[in-house]
């Protein structure tokens, strides 16, 4: 049994592991030696998830749980296929102990009175730096006024 939480223990007879050829660099080894894991887990026949831990897990998930409800994880960081199966195996334990924790859902709230004027006096701000970046014409200062000497 692995245990993940001190509620949830994965039956390491659910969890089968695939060994595959990697990808990217690696010299002629890459080619002969198939070092990158696939971890397969079935999350919806898994008795040891409750309904909403397998919920929220496929939720988590996305696209690495298939259409059948397994969860596909992919290893290949590592050169050696021992440290690349616990790479994929710790994966699979984070995982499941998100999908463990009940997030408490957002309550939608209006802005306060003080965070509205604070924003207003922040775009009142902005807007007169962008005022002072502007060219100054004859005809804008003073009144249209051109000082004596200056025609």
């Amino acid at each position: 049994m692995i245990s993940v939480t001190e509620s949830i223990a994965i039956d390491e007879n659910e969890i089968t592991f695939d060994f595959i050829r990697a990808s990217g660099p690696g010299g002629q080894k890459v080619n002969k030696v198939s070092t990158a894991v696939q971890l397969r887990f079935d999350v919806r026949n898994s008795s040891n998830l409750s309904d909403d831990v397998r919920s929220r897990l496929i939720q988590l998930a996305g696209r690495r749980v298939n259409d059948d409800g397994i969860l596909i994880i992919e290893a290949k960081r590592f050169r050696t296929q021992e440290r690349n199966r616990q790479d994929a195996l710790n994966r699979l334990i984070g995982l499941i102990r998100n999908a463990s924790k009940k997030y408490k859902p957002r309550i939608k709230t209006s802005p306060t009175r003080g965070s509205k004027e604070r924003k207003l006096a922040a775009k009142r701000h902005r807007s007169r730096i962008k005022g002072m970046r502007r060219t100054v014409v004859a005809s804008e200062c003073n009144n249209g006024v051109v000082p004596k000497g200056e025609s």
